[in-house]
């Protein structure tokens, strides 16, 4: 079992025949992932050779999926022309929307955000690593060889904190990990996916790993409070951060008392979370979880 992804999703990539795109698109399959095509209405008809595999390219998302039953796209586009990707992937009733440009203005994914609203689309990102099942499939930019197949969900805002807690976890391995992007407004929250983990009878347990600025990690401790049975384990980046300054991610910023990672910290722990000080400190308090149920 996994979370919105699988062996059996078919993936496309919007901007597959980029720099980006086709670098991305070659190592999601030495992952293992099933793509079925690129888009670019540019170079609709032509085929790319990426991998040991020739790809079709279609004009557009809607063509892609009417010819090959795709039912996640992969984004890869530069920040100015997101936007117009993604409405194109939603119009055309795409399942999940993994959206790695960065850079996106703000105001296009509020755009998007809203635009989602009521639709079919699951958007993850922008601004993420995407996500990968291990030993299935993987959409996005996360190293496959990292982590195989095993009993922990990981959620994180930070991309380079996925990969650390994967690696620091290995010997376990991982259901999903998702990389839901560090950006103001994102498609996937930490609650959703909690939930999704949550459904999941694969999944044992959870980390949680969060970073400075909003307040997404104090509603995903309430929510946990009140709907998760499965132990979390948290982190959160930023502790030494000084007020007022944005900090990598474009959400991290703190203002005032709010956003701090203290802050964080003690809402997850007066829910019950363990609260790691440094990534290794985390994946350690997931080690002795797991052992202990072992």
């Amino acid at each position: 079992m996994s979370i919105y992804l699988n062996k059996d999703s078919k993936i496309i990539v919007q901007g597959m025949t980029g720099g980006m795109g086709s670098k991305h698109t070659a190592l999601m399959l030495d992952a293992g992932s099933t793509i079925v095509g690129g888009v670019n209405a540019r170079k609709a008809g032509t085929t790319v050779e990426l991998g040991g595999h020739e790809l079709p390219v279609f004009g557009t998302v809607k063509e892609a999926m009417a010819e090959t039953g795709a039912d996640v796209s992969v984004v890869f586009v530069p920040p100015a022309f997101t936007k117009d990707a993604c409405i194109e992937a939603v119009d055309a009733g795409i399942g999940l929307l993994v959206v790695i440009t960065e850079g996106v203005p703000v105001q296009d994914t509020a755009e998007v955000w809203s635009y989602l609203q009521g639709k079919s689309t699951r958007m993850i990102g922008p601004n993420c690593p995407g996500i990968i099942t291990p030993e299935e499939s993987l959409a996005g930019i996360t190293p496959h060889t990292i982590a195989g197949k095993g009993p922990i969900g990981l959620v994180s805002k930070s991309g380079t904190l996925t990969y650390q807690m994967m690696y620091e976890l290995k010997d376990f391995g991982f259901s999903t990990a998702i990389g839901i992007g560090g950006d103001p407004i994102v498609g996937t929250t930490h609650i959703d996916a909690l939930a999704a983990f949550e459904a999941d009878p694969e999944t044992k347990a959870i980390v949680m790993i969060g970073e400075i600025g909003g307040d997404a990690e104090e509603r995903a401790a309430a929510y946990i409070k009140e709907h998760v049975t499965k132990p979390v384990v948290g982190y959160v980046a930023g502790f030494t951060a000084p007020e007022g300054k944005t900090m990598g991610h474009a959400g991290a910023i703190v203002s005032g008392s709010s956003g701090t990672a203290a802050a964080k910290k003690e809402a997850l722990e007066a829910v019950g979370v363990k609260v790691g000080k440094t990534p290794s400190e985390t994946a350690e308090l997931m080690r002795e979880i797991l052992s202990a149920r072992a």
